[in-house]
């Protein structure tokens, strides 16, 4: 039990020092959201470029962690959309609640999490979950949540491709994609660059942890608490559940067979809290309430099931 609070300890511990300085005003809001756009826009990309261009291409692009991540997380959106259109109000929450309980907080939570767990794997694995969040996740969830708006194919079809090109100009994305490009060439990178991209990617682990406990100072906390609960639910047992299933049944059918500890990152990496921008998506919407709580909710009782699964699984 040590060993796992050794673990998960130092991440809440951040998470908290971010809580208490937001909280006792030593920071304000509007310095964390430009901390979150350093992580975000710089230091993330850099660790994602640097891993993935110094290393060989097969080594980086895991089919089997790829497909074990994409269909459970496919899995995970079929059944939490089944479930919600009987439990959410309207077709709005009823996306939201897909959103929140499929798309988890790689960069900011599970990246500082495999750091502690698998340091020789953490950048490489934060690469994997990206590539699949971005190009098959998160654009789902999105055109859902157009879907709950309505209108004509027409203007679907045409929001669907503005998402897809959204995503291609996210600074992550754009670093991942530089770097399979520099990994599929072979293209050395010069000493001094490989070095100013280790001093970013440091700088990313607990600074993220930071601006996310500060993220979740003055909350709005009005919503529906049961709906609320149930996104948690589903975000933190339901995705784990489905990737591990996925994980199996591939290596159950003779066609990728996962190493002990891409098996266990895999799932760990469904079972983190859902993703920052969850509650702005959902103001687009007018419901910043119910994925503010969810968050919350999530990211507390994460503290649990993380340490559950990490006893389990390491």
């Amino acid at each position: 039990m040590g060993a796992i609070l050794s673990i998960t300890f130092p991440i809440y511990a951040a998470i908290a020092i971010g809580y208490v300085t937001v909280r006792r005003g030593w920071f304000k809001p509007a310095d964390l959201q430009v901390l979150g756009r350093y992580v975000m826009d710089i230091a993330l990309p850099a660790l994602l470029f640097h891993a993935v261009a110094s290393r060989d291409f097969a080594e980086v692009l895991n089919p089997g962690y790829m497909a074990a991540f994409a269909l459970g997380g496919l899995a995970t959106i079929t059944i939490a959309f089944l479930w919600f259109s009987a439990t959410a109000p309207d077709k709005g929450r009823r996306a939201i609640a897909v959103m929140g309980s499929t798309c988890p907080n790689s960069g900011f939570i599970g990246f500082p999490l495999m750091l502690l767990v698998f340091p020789d794997h953490a950048a490489v694995i934060l690469a994997l979950n990206m590539l699949v969040e971005n190009v098959l996740l998160i654009p789902i969830c999105l055109i859902l949540l157009d879907m709950a708006r309505g209108g004509s194919d027409m203007a679907l079809a045409r929001r669907i491709g503005a998402i897809l090109l959204g995503v291609l100009k996210r600074p992550m994305v754009i670093g991942l994609l530089l770097g399979l490009a520099a990994s599929v060439l072979s293209l050395p990178i010069p000493e001094p660059l490989t070095r100013l991209f280790q001093m970013l990617a440091a700088s990313a682990s607990a600074l993220s942890l930071v601006v996310i406990g500060g993220t979740l100072v003055g909350l709005p906390l009005k919503g529906n608490w049961r709906l609320a609960a149930q996104i948690s639910g589903a975000k933190l047992i339901l995705h784990p559940a489905m990737v591990a299933l996925a994980a199996t049944g591939l290596a159950g059918l003779g066609l990728f067979a996962l190493p002990p500890d891409l098996f266990a990152a895999v799932i760990l990496s469904a079972a983190i809290p859902m993703f920052g921008l969850y509650t702005v998506f959902a103001q687009e919407h007018g419901l910043q309430g119910v994925a503010s709580i969810a968050m919350l909710m999530a990211t507390s009782a994460a503290f649990v099931t993380l340490s559950a699964l990490l006893f389990y699984l390491t």
